[in-house]
């Protein structure tokens, strides 16, 4: 089976691809820069893993529409991400429109890209990485928070529409995961509040977490790996929450 992940070399989805491929999937890696693509798709080789790439910008329909026909997938991973946090009266229009672009609007033409394939052949798995901010709200995150919560009802009404075949769609919520992408966010929030990075995680990242911990790229990739088995075969339209016990308040 193949499986797609989108921003694949990154912290998530290379770990993920690593887990894929180690359980015999051949792995695809689309991301935008095809010199990190071709080094991280030549490291997975070098551990013996059929892996790939493919050049897409997530935005792009035409690059989409080309990444389905390259490579029919049985397994999507919708996990290309970015982040730009401000108030909304200071949000400029054109990057909401591009979070919202890259983390709605792209995992469901991506989405759409490939169910033909996936119908045809009576098998899907589309698995979307969203977030905490999918089921709470953060302030200035407003085209972050917006884009992981619009995840879970797209993926409700795909679940729908694609419930007479063997297809699943789900969505994993984990809390902070430390990835380059949340190291510029204590970076930033340390310069903006005048505090050290260590005191950002403890008293604005992990303060509402239980647990007190960041989420593991592995306990991530574990997860989307069990979402693929067949004991997960009715699991669909299901937000999995990986928060530490944040929610449990």
């Amino acid at each position: 089976m193949r499986a797609v992940i989108t921003g694949g070399t990154g912290g998530i989805g290379f770990a993920i691809a690593s887990h894929f491929g180690k359980a015999g999937y051949q792995v695809v890696l689309a991301d935008l820069n095809e010199t990190l693509l071709q080094q991280k798709a030549a490291e997975l080789s070098q551990q013996g893993i059929s892996a790939d790439y493919c050049v897409l910008d997530v935005t792009d329909q035409q690059a989409i529409e080309e990444c389905a026909r390259r490579f029919p997938a049985d397994i999507v991973v919708n996990n290309a991400g970015i982040q730009h946090v401000a108030r909304l009266e200071d949000f400029p229009p054109e990057k909401w429109a591009l979070l919202i672009n890259v983390m709605l609007t792209g995992p469901a033409m991506l989405t759409r890209a490939m169910l033909p394939y996936m119908r045809n052949n009576n098998f899907g798995r589309v698995i979307n990485i969203g977030s905490i901010h999918a089921v709470i709200a953060s302030p200035f995150k407003s085209a972050y928070v917006a884009a992981k919560h619009g995840l879970l009802g797209f993926s409700k009404v795909i679940a729908l529409e694609n419930a007479d075949k063997n297809f699943t769609i789900n969505t994993i919520c984990p809390a902070y995961v430390k990835t380059p992408l949340v190291e510029q966010q204590i970076a930033a929030q340390a310069k903006e509040h005048n505090l050290t990075e260590q005191q950002v995680i403890e008293q604005i990242m992990l303060a509402p977490m239980p647990q007190k911990a960041f989420i593991d790229v592995s306990e991530i990739a574990e997860m989307a790996a069990f979402l693929c088995q067949d004991g997960a075969r009715h699991m669909t339209a299901q937000a999995l929450i990986l928060d530490g016990g944040w929610t449990a308040r």
